[in-house]
């Protein structure tokens, strides 16, 4: 990579970072090309010379966020064993993701996506990372349990990754209920893994129980 090459490309990351902060801060509404450049440390012309305008910066940062967001839990995602310990990890990157005021930011993103036509597809590829991610969890833990043959993981995935963005959404006007919709996700984490461990006779059963039930 030559010295030029180098240099742009750590201009596009000083603005990409200066555009989740300022949403993250000051939200959409004050979110401008000024500010965005102000927060970078860079001029403003250049917002539109690397990006063409702020709305293509805007969901260029949303990929970017998206990308960092989910290297940073892929490791962890990938030693998950059961839907009960995914559950559980999904609460602990939502609180991590909150200190982090990343949850403030995806809120913004959903927003903005109202008035900023760039930000709704940008936005849905972010949230299709996680669901990539937890779909593979669930293919992984589901199979060869009672459930494994009778849920669409696809299906499942965008369940979650929607359950949690609900939560995140609520907790701003209801904190406690947030927490008690966790609660009741890790419940029922805890009731799945309590099937999972039945013996093989008893998951038999179930199985043939929930075939039964399909074919009704």
């Amino acid at each position: 990579m030559s010295p030029e090459t180098a240099k742009s490309q750590e201009t596009k990351t000083k603005l990409l970072k200066g555009a989740l902060r300022t949403l993250t801060e000051h939200g959409i509404a004050k979110t401008s090309a000024r500010t965005v450049a102000a927060a970078a440390g860079v001029n403003q012309a250049l917002v539109f010379y690397h990006f063409g305008s702020v709305d293509e910066l805007l969901a260029a940062a949303c990929r970017y966020g998206a990308e960092q967001a989910v290297s940073r839990y892929r490791a962890r995602l990938a030693a998950v064993t059961s839907l009960s310990e995914l559950l559980a990890l999904g609460r602990a990157i939502h609180e991590e993701e909150r200190a982090g005021g990343h949850v403030a930011l995806l809120g913004q993103l959903l927003a903005g996506a109202q008035t900023h036509p760039a930000l709704g597809p940008a936005t849905a590829g972010g949230l299709q990372l996680w669901i990539d991610e937890i779909e593979r969890v669930l293919v992984r833990v589901l199979a060869g349990t009672p459930f494994g043959e009778f849920t669409d993981p696809a299906g499942l995935a965008r369940a979650v990754a929607a359950s949690f963005v609900g939560v995140e959404l609520y907790e701003g006007v209801d904190a406690a209920g947030a927490a008690s919709a966790l609660d009741a996700l890790e419940q029922l984490g805890v009731l799945v893994s309590a099937l999972e461990e039945l013996g093989p006779v008893a998951q038999r059963a179930v199985r043939h129980h929930l075939r039964r039930t399909a074919r009704r």
